[in-house]
């Protein structure tokens, strides 16, 4: 029996739903019930009836779940499947940041801990936040976390002021503004896509910047043959199902490393996958609390999301 077959048993044994973020190994993408973005499966986790809800993806997303889904058992294939952007985001110094400024409605990207979710206004996915920038009042500062990039470029993009956490995706920050000009004009007529988590230098060479789900949505809906892709390789699975006939072309970086790979969801795999629906390791756990208050920053991106309207605290208090 295939392994795949192996994780189909499992997953009706367990009355199981598998979770794969755009990033995974195509074969994960594969066997899952699921695919997509942070915001897709953020909203798809609450609609899901199944018991037990298995994130292929990296420990934030996991968390996400479990907040917005508390009484699930949320599995991790691999519990070391961080993000840089969390390491760069330790709690103490951003809850600093926040009491240093009561007054301010803190916007948080979700690629962040339950933790720092749980000192936060409003998160946001690189799908909304540009909604969710434009819904706060506008005499109201905003403090923007843990992505810097994301941050300048939603500065740019909406004409908010807003202080910005030091914080970067250790894959995105790594191609090269210099070899993508160079890779553009061998291909003039390849069509540049690219994550905002990308530097300045790199977005000013994109005619289409946006998250996973627009840049796969791109692919399928341009009738351009060529494309150059800079986010995570793991996208290409995906356009490659909708574009067979499109050459696609990762935009290089600096050095001869494979840097376009996350190591971390790169961690994930079918053996692992196996493993975690057997013995049900590696269960995410988060103290009551936390979820309370992490829950109310995801639900309210929701609303705003939704179109609906929301009432912003005037002032944090721990």
């Amino acid at each position: 029996m295939s392994i795949e077959d192996q994780i189909l048993n499992l997953k009706q044994q367990n009355k199981a739903v598998i979770l794969a973020h755009y990033y995974e190994e195509g074969a994960i993408q594969d066997i899952a019930d699921y695919v997509g973005d942070s915001l897709y499966l953020a909203q798809i986790s609450e609609k899901i009836e199944a018991p037990v809800v298995l994130m292929s993806g990296v420990v934030f997303m996991a968390e996400s779940v479990k907040i917005l889904s508390p009484t699930k058992k949320v599995l991790v294939p691999d519990t070391n499947a961080g993000c840089s952007l969390v390491d760069h985001s330790p709690f103490d110094k951003y809850l600093e940041w926040r009491l240093n400024n009561p007054e301010a409605i803190m916007v948080s990207y979700v690629n962040s801990s339950a933790e720092v979710k749980s000192i936060t206004d409003v998160t946001c996915t690189s799908t909304n936040a540009e909604k969710i920038i434009q819904a706060i009042p506008k005499d109201r500062k905003v403090l923007f976390g843990p992505d810097r990039n994301l941050g300048h470029y939603l500065v740019k993009k909406t004409g908010r002021k807003m202080e910005l956490w030091p914080g970067s995706c250790e894959v995105h920050v790594l191609f090269s503004a210099r070899k993508l000009y160079e890779l553009k004009s061998e291909h003039p007529d390849a069509i540049v896509l690219a994550h905002p988590e990308c530097i300045e230098a790199v977005l000013e060479y994109a005619d289409v910047i946006g998250s996973t789900s627009k840049l796969i949505k791109e692919v399928q809906t341009n009738p351009a043959k060529k494309f150059i892709v800079a986010t995570e390789s793991g996208i290409f699975h995906e356009m490659k199902k909708h574009r067979k006939d499109a050459e696609l072309m990762q935009a290089p970086a600096e050095g001869s490393c494979a840097c376009n790979e996350c190591p971390y969801m790169k961690l994930n795999t079918l053996e692992k996958i196996k493993m975690a629906l057997e013995t049900n390791q590696y269960e995410v756990y988060l103290k009551s609390e936390i979820i309370d208050k992490a829950r109310v920053p995801l639900k309210r991106m929701m609303q705003i999301t939704n179109g609906e309207d929301i009432i912003w605290p005037q002032r944090f208090d721990l």
